[in-house]
């Protein structure tokens, strides 16, 4: 975890003049290796990984959504790969991984990473330490989730019933076929505190 980015799992990743293509910025599929890198990092080098030995048999990647940002250009200042993690299942968990460089976000990568088993090369289920690790970086309001809520603490003044609430009527929007779109803002780079 990262002193400027609690919650957050941090590498620090330079580009190379061998990542840049034809039109003069990173590969695309370079980008997706840098969101490889800091996965990798995160399960296999995080101290805690390395302290308790979790994920022995290593993990597989099962999926990437990735939404391109930004053109990124080859430059001597190194990338920030930031990670969190979205939500905790069975045996997988789905992580966010922002690619920066301040103040832009140029790539955001959900990827669903399962924990492997040896032997049969195929998804095992997550310990109860790998949970307690990957719990570690998800955001203060999905970890709530995650969490079994606390008793509710018992009241001595009456309960005032409340005025119904009524949700306001549904919009329509209508289909513009041929429109053009609106043009993308720029894209600032945020990471999530937990």
């Amino acid at each position: 975890m990262s002193a400027l980015h609690p919650g957050v799992h941090v590498l620090s990743c330079p580009t190379r003049w061998s990542d840049v293509d034809e039109n003069g910025h990173i590969n695309n599929a370079r980008l997706v290796g840098y969101v490889q890198e800091g996965i990798y990092d995160m399960f296999c080098h995080h101290e805690t990984a390395v302290r308790d030995a979790l994920f022995p048999s290593g993990f597989i990647i099962a999926r990437h959504e990735i939404d391109f940002l930004e053109q990124l250009y080859h430059r001597p200042e190194p990338l920030s790969v930031q990670l969190t993690v979205e939500r905790i299942g069975r045996s997988s968990a789905h992580v966010v991984v922002n690619v920066c460089r301040d103040p832009l976000t140029f790539m955001r990568a959900r990827t669903v990473v399962v924990a492997r088993d040896r032997e049969s090369g195929r998804s095992r289920k997550l310990s109860s330490n790998e949970r307690r690790f990957l719990e570690a970086f998800m955001p203060d309001a999905v970890q709530a989730v995650a969490v079994p809520p606390a008793a509710p603490a018992v009241s001595t003044v009456p309960a005032v019933p409340a005025a119904p609430v009524t949700a306001p009527p549904p919009q329509r929007v209508a289909a513009r076929s041929g429109a053009a779109l609106p043009h993308r803002t720029r894209r600032r780079c945020r990471a999530s505190v937990a």
